[in-house]
């Protein structure tokens, strides 16, 4: 996940590595906090896989600085990880969704269609899946876990009902 928000937030602008991250918090804080020692080493593997560039420049004041450029593999490569199908994890499931939704805007109407529905078919199986634990009679499952399931349920419900928002909004826009 740390290379799309990488090659999302380069794709407006050239960026340091410090401001790489700052970007990343700006966008994505909700979802997920990158450290520095995360984001190093995936812009050198972007940088491999020329994903992106680097050049070093010298401020006024005489310091090095290095930006980053995303090129134009770097530009399918991140089309590529929006649409890379998601873990079947549903512990990792909504904060990574979420994340790719919002570099969603990077992509035309019929790859969007493609995310929409591939991140809505897994929410409804994942919402399917707890409606099922508490449906099931034989299942002794205790307060809290009900508790914990109900609310997993709702926010299945929310974002499914987030998708199919998009999803209208992307067939207006065809």
């Amino acid at each position: 996940m740390i290379e799309l928000l990488i090659l999302y937030v380069l794709q407006k602008r050239d960026l340091t590595m410090y401001a790489v991250q700052k970007r990343i918090d700006e966008n994505f804080a909700p979802f997920t906090k990158p450290s520095f020692g995360a984001i190093k080493p995936a812009l050198r593997r972007l940088e491999e896989k020329q994903c992106l560039s680097s050049r070093k420049n010298m401020s006024g004041g005489g310091k090095l600085s290095v930006y980053y450029q995303i090129s134009n593999k770097g530009i399918s490569e991140l089309k590529r990880l929006i649409l890379e199908d998601l873990s079947e994890n549903p512990l990792q499931f909504l904060s990574n969704a979420r994340v790719k939704l919002c570099c969603s805007d990077c992509l035309d109407a019929a790859e969007r269609k493609r995310l929409f529905f591939s991140l809505k078919t897994l929410a409804m199986q994942f919402k399917t899946d707890a409606q099922n634990i508490l449906n099931d009679e034989y299942n002794r499952i205790n307060f809290y876990q009900k508790i914990v399931l109900d609310n997993a349920l709702c926010e299945y419900s929310n974002f499914i009902t987030i998708v199919e928002g998009l999803e209208k909004d992307n067939a207006g826009n065809c």
